[in-house]
């Protein structure tokens, strides 16, 4: 954002996380503003669960025009806002507000910013099997926007803490609503877990593990676990190579992925609903990975 465009006009939005120092995404969106020559002006906020209420009142105080929503916010989030995007209130998490004159609505762009970013890369994952691990709030939307856009089977995978109830919500509305048939498993069991990821086309992890503090572990630590011919995902961009992307490339898996991708196309899902135009992607793209290669 050129600070020659800042004046008494700028329309402030923001980002509502913790942690988020590491985020690209002011980068990612103050560039896109300044390439269009739109006065709007993007920051981000740590913010944890106890300060969200009136985080989310500030939007309105402020008058902002939105903000997105991380993690642990995606679904603490849901209660304070006044409606939710169709599909967003299937998926039950928000990562993007837009205030539209008082009124907060909640959307989710995360799920169709993985399936985006893998068909950027010529990878079709429709037709195919998913061992997913995660059901937080980007697990959730990857889990089920995968399962409307015709992915044939999802493992699920979750520890037994306060996210595994919302992994079993995930299965039963995958197979309630979708022709998708999803399953549930827990991640302590390691042979379960080797297993399924054998038996897939796709291994995606939308966990925290890899990302500050945990960047020095991995829910997978064998690479004889990983087929050369696999598809590995991982929704951290931050370290640009994880531990699992580590690990995976030790196995020989020729597609690996980190989550910069998924987070441009994400962003540039929510830079439309904001702004009502379209992300300049490839400029951004330019920026977001020649310079953090």
């Amino acid at each position: 954002m050129s600070l020659k465009q800042l004046d008494g006009h700028t329309i402030l939005i923001g980002l509502m996380a913790y942690p988020i120092r590491h985020s690209m995404s002011p980068t990612m969106h103050n560039h896109a503003f300044e390439k269009l020559g739109l006065n709007f002006a993007y920051l981000a906020f740590e913010i944890t669960n106890d300060k969200l209420p009136k985080a989310i009142e500030a939007i309105k105080t402020l008058d902002m025009r939105g903000s997105n929503v991380s993690m642990p916010n995606n679904q603490k989030v849901i209660p304070y806002l006044d409606k939710l995007d169709p599909a967003t209130e299937m998926i039950g998490a928000v990562n993007t507000i837009v205030n539209d004159d008082g009124v907060l609505t909640g959307y989710t762009t995360d799920g169709t910013g993985m399936i985006k970013s893998l068909d950027d890369e010529g990878i079709d994952i429709r037709g195919k099997k998913m061992t997913l691990a995660g059901a937080g709030g980007a697990g959730t939307a990857i889990a089920i926007q995968c399962a409307l856009d015709g992915v044939k089977e999802i493992s699920i995978f979750n520890r037994d803490d306060e996210f595994f109830q919302q992994a079993k919500r995930n299965v039963e509305l995958i197979n309630e609503k979708t022709d998708c048939k999803a399953t549930l498993h827990r991640l302590e069991d390691k042979e379960d877990f080797k297993n399924e990821i054998n038996s897939a086309y796709i291994y995606a992890d939308a966990t925290s593990v890899g990302m500050k503090p945990l960047e020095d572990q991995s829910l997978v630590n064998d690479p004889s676990w990983l087929r050369k011919d696999l598809v590995v995902f991982d929704t951290v961009y931050a370290p640009r190579t994880t531990k699992l992307m580590e690990v995976a490339q030790k196995a020989g898996v020729k597609q690996v992925f980190d989550g910069l991708g998924m987070m441009l196309e994400q962003g540039a899902a929510a830079f439309k609903l904001w702004t009502g135009e379209d992300m300049p992607v490839d400029y951004i793209h330019n920026i977001l990975f020649d310079d953090n290669d």
